[in-house]
């Protein structure tokens, strides 16, 4: 366990460096950081190194095993209502703790922080049912985001404009570090009971309708509350001069997220013991194992969270106002796109979902070209994003034809591909979007007196979106090299059968 920890955290530090360095970089040269912010940062980055080797951990021997249990013993039931019930629940309160949601809940004006959150833990335990029910029932996933996302874009003409962006971000940031191994799980677990040829096809695709639930519930809640004024009220960053003081804001949030983290695994935890005292599916080493993974993710995401919160976020601002304020707004668009390629490595779920897409592909999908992908597709929206910033277009223009895109491509690449690409776009957008890219955006936007409602909010439904794209060209160039492996491997065929007439007609001379 402990060699194995260890290969975590390395892998972990592979992943932060990159970002690191760039923001060191940054901080000593076109945006001079205060030695504070910096030390925030740097002790910041330490705790996310060590947070996400202990998460990753955690996912594989606990989180998985538990949602892939649950999901499969539940399916097998013949009471539907019992089916729908629990995965309505499991839905909701692991929503409800998501510390995603928590961050972005606290930036939303007009509306009440609770209020929000049960909207969209309602919308994502509702979505849920409807992902199980179509993982059950073998229903396309590509007609089923065309229809929604059809509803979605109708549905936003009547909702205020400042809630539009929103809207879409909670849809990103509801799919976050404890709700996606588990929602992932249970996709595998679902599909495990169908026996038929596209059950792994259908593994995917749960976390893609999850994401959707949470934006219909925010429009038709904009709509409901219509506000005629909407007011934001900016970040507050403590003054940090001292060691001493990065101590004590760490010693400070820590317990909180501690709190936060631990009310977000205990509905899983609890379905846990129940569905091992009802149905006995796990040997007793194998409970050891998985309390001990539970552990592990407790661990993880505690240090990883208080590292993202309190280390990333006032750097993340700072960053955005000072390059925004400067002479060189156009970087911007350049630094923001270099921090989107390497910022994604360092989303915990990015791992969970790159390892298991390899094993259900049996490698046909590595989990370097995932990478790659999903790289590439946040640095497109991050440049895209602060295009916005700078013009102050509406986040229309970006997402209808980039849905469009997305939801055409699903016809021309394998079904896996859909279902891992509209998954990637919630597991992309997760704690690091929240905590670092969205005070990022939104320094830069106060300081270019833009409107933080309608052009900083919206960069997560950004990051969000433009995997859909970059996964399913990963698919088109998966089928052309079958294509041409195929048509290579008949050739060849043919030419040794050539081969052989040949020799026998020098026989038969």
């Amino acid at each position: 366990m402990n060699k194995i920890l260890k290969e975590k955290i390395k892998e972990a530090l592979t992943s932060v460096l990159p970002i690191t360095l760039i923001v060191f970089v940054m901080s000593i040269s076109i945006t001079p950081m205060p030695i504070g912010t910096m030390m925030l940062f740097l002790a910041g980055a330490v705790l996310l190194i060590l947070g996400m080797g202990f998460f990753s951990l955690g996912a594989d021997i606990a989180m998985m095993p538990i949602g892939e249990g649950i999901a499969a013993k539940m399916t097998q039931s013949k009471k539907v209502w019992l089916i729908i019930l629990v995965f309505l629940c499991m839905g909701i309160f692991v929503t409800i703790a998501e510390p995603d949601l928590q961050v972005l809940a606290r930036q939303v004006p007009a509306i009440p922080d609770f209020t929000l959150i049960i909207t969209v833990a309602v919308g994502v335990g509702i979505f849920l049912v409807i992902a199980m029910l179509r993982t059950l029932f073998q229903i396309s996933l590509s007609k089923m985001l065309i229809f929604f996302y059809v509803g979605i874009f109708l549905l936003a003409i009547f909702t205020p404009k400042s809630f539009i962006a929103v809207a879409f971000d909670s849809g990103g940031v509801t799919t976050g570090p404890i709700t996606v191994p588990f929602i992932m799980a249970m996709g595998l677990g679902i599909s495990s009971v169908r026996s038929d040829p596209g059950s792994q096809d259908d593994s995917f695709g749960m976390v893609a309708l999850c994401s959707i639930g949470p934006i219909l519930a925010v429009l038709i809640l904009g709509i409901l509350y219509n506000p005629s004024t909407v007011n934001y009220e900016g970040l507050d960053f403590p003054e940090v001069t001292t060691m001493a003081d990065v101590a004590r804001q760490f010693a400070f949030e820590l317990p909180q997220f501690l709190k936060e983290v631990t009310l977000a695994i205990l509905p899983i935890a609890a379905a846990f013991i129940f569905f091992q005292w009802s149905c006995r599916y796990c040997s007793r080493r194998e409970v050891i194992r998985i309390s001990i993974g539970l552990g592990y993710t407790l661990i993880g995401l505690v240090l990883f969270l208080t590292g993202v919160n309190v280390g990333f976020m006032p750097a993340g601002q700072f960053m955005g106002t000072a390059i925004a304020g400067s002479s060189f707004k156009w970087l911007l668009i350049p630094l923001g796109m270099l921090i989107g390629y390497f910022i994604v490595a360092a989303e915990p779920a990015v791992h969970v979902l790159n390892k298991q897409v390899e094993e259900i592909s049996a490698g046909a999908i590595p989990q370097k070209y995932m990478q790659i992908s999903l790289s590439i597709g946040v640095a497109i929206s991050l440049g895209l994003a602060m295009t916005r910033l700078l013009t102050g277009i509406s986040i229309f223009w970006l997402l209808i034809p980039g849905y469009t895109l997305a939801l055409s491509l699903s016809f021309f690449v394998p079904k896996i591909f859909t279902g891992v690409a509209f998954d990637s776009g919630g597991v992309a957008s997760g704690p690091m979007t929240a905590t670092f890219l969205l005070p990022f955006a939104m320094g830069a936007c106060e300081a270019l007196g833009g409107n933080i409602l309608t052009e900083a909010f919206g960069i997560v439904a950004m990051v969000a979106m433009t995997p859909l794209i970059t996964i399913q060209i990963l698919g088109l160039i998966y089928v052309r090299r079958v294509k041409k492996a195929g048509q290579e491997a008949d050739k060849a065929s043919q030419t040794e059968e050539e081969i052989i007439l040949y020799e026998g007609d020098m026989v038969n001379e």
